[in-house]
């Protein structure tokens, strides 16, 4: 096998295997740089052989043994401990290792390692993403609107400092897993949400991360089956989960929400997601905690699964919901999503009014430019709306979505305009 089909089997095994790999390196040998960097090593050498060797029968086990041995030369060139010798040894050992915690799965014991008190908060979630998702530091920095150079040094003084303060790699026990939590679910979140509408590549969505968060999600729900959050946001990614074969055409561009068949949504998922927000709504209204970020977003998300079609959307809901989220999450992305929301319910003028507020902090944004020109075509500003989906489309990196926003701008020329086209999921559809 040669050429682009062994470039295309190791993307799909990167896709599949990165975050099994760095998880277990770092159980085996307590280092999360020594289980990145053999990693790494470990892709970096299928890209060599491979072509001239041919893909093996079984790629991810290769990469394991490779990425082993990588780790087990790496810590006997760097130190010549006896601790560390002991350690590089470990590879030989079959016996099941200790137990490390209530959680036995390697990859969200990771998530757990990786969220770490000791750390601020967005270098949790940007040291996990790296690690867990493999998503490159470009693409991480997207997610949280900075320029890559800063995520790239908060990412390396989070690597540093877990070393530094010798955190070792378990999850906590489980009176300690609550404060961990909080950054737990963003990065799950973020996980899902760059599958959901990858950020660069060829591929619109990343099947293979939104399936890992959904199966991180189920994890935390077994753990913590009465935390609401949880159960707020395995609910969210279901529903968002469940329109994935209508949300790209066969000729590869993006479908809006208000455009979807819903006939193809699965009905299984939004049943399940369904479910885990009426018993939410239940431990509410029994006094329970009121919702948080999550349940409200998978709130606002039953809203439009509930509705047959877009036109019996029940934006008023979703503004007084996205009203509610404002109050816990006051993002700039929030303030976006309710003023499309608002678009729907008291008209264009009055959506472009809120989102025009936001243009200082969103400027770098191509979703705020996408949401703006849509308000402004729909206002008969034809000339402005040109103008603004051309910087959304020099900032937009995923295939599908130019695809759908080159369209919407190659009809203004004279066209008669569509109806409504907006979105409360600013992120994609």
């Amino acid at each position: 096998m040669t050429g682009p089909t062994v470039e295309q089997a190791i993307t799909r095994v990167h896709h599949e295997e990165w975050a099994r790999l760095v998880a277990s390196l770092a159980r085996r040998f307590g280092d999360l740089g020594v289980a990145e960097d053999a990693t790494a090593e470990a892709f970096l050498a299928a890209a060599e052989r491979w072509p001239r060797e041919g893909v093996p029968p079984n790629p991810g086990g290769w990469l394991a043994t490779t990425a082993n041995r990588k780790a087990i030369d790496r810590l006997r060139r760097e130190s010549q401990h006896d601790a560390k010798h002991q350690a590089a040894l470990l590879v030989y050992d079959d016996t099941p290792p200790e137990p490390t915690g209530p959680v036995e799965d390697d990859r969200l014991r990771l998530v757990f390692t990786c969220c770490h008190p000791a750390l601020a908060l967005e270098a949790r979630v940007a040291l996990t993403l790296r690690l867990l998702g493999g998503l490159t530091v470009a693409e991480i920095a997207r997610a949280f609107l900075v320029q890559e150079t800063t995520m790239a040094r908060r990412i390396t003084r989070a690597k540093a400092k877990i070393k530094a303060a010798h955190i070792p790699y378990r999850v906590p026990w489980a009176a300690d897993i609550r404060e961990r939590l909080t950054g737990v679910l963003t990065v799950v979140y973020l996980v899902f949400n760059e599958g959901y509408l990858a950020s660069e590549g060829d591929d619109p969505m990343r099947v293979d991360l939104t399936d890992e968060a959904i199966r991180l999600g189920r994890l935390l729900r077994t753990l913590l089956p009465d935390d609401g959050e949880v159960a707020g946001l395995l609910a969210l990614m279901l529903l968002t989960d469940a329109r994935r074969a209508a949300r790209v055409s066969r000729t590869g561009e993006l479908v809006i929400l208000n455009e979807q068949d819903r006939g193809a949504w699965d009905r299984t998922l939004i049943a399940e997601g369904t479910a885990l927000i009426r018993e939410r709504i239940e431990a509410v209204a029994a006094g329970g905690d009121p919702p948080g970020r999550y349940q409200l977003q998978a709130a606002i998300n039953a809203v439009h699964t509930d509705a047959p079609s877009a036109r019996d959307t029940d934006w008023s809901t979703i503004v007084a919901l996205y009203g509610r989220l404002v109050l816990l999450d006051p993002s700039p992305i929030v303030w976006l999503n309710r003023a499309v929301a608002v678009a729907e319910v008291d008209g264009p003028g009055a959506g472009l009014a809120e989102i025009d507020r936001l243009t200082e902090v969103l400027d770098g944004y191509h979703a705020f430019h996408a949401a703006r020109a849509d308000l402004l075509r729909r206002l008969g500003r034809d000339g402005e709306s040109r103008a603004a989906y051309d910087r959304a489309l020099a900032l937009a990196g995923n295939p599908a979505e130019r695809a759908f926003l080159t369209r919407r701008r190659d009809q203004l020329a004279g066209l008669p305009t569509p109806g409504p086209a907006c979105s409360t999921t600013v992120r994609g559809e």
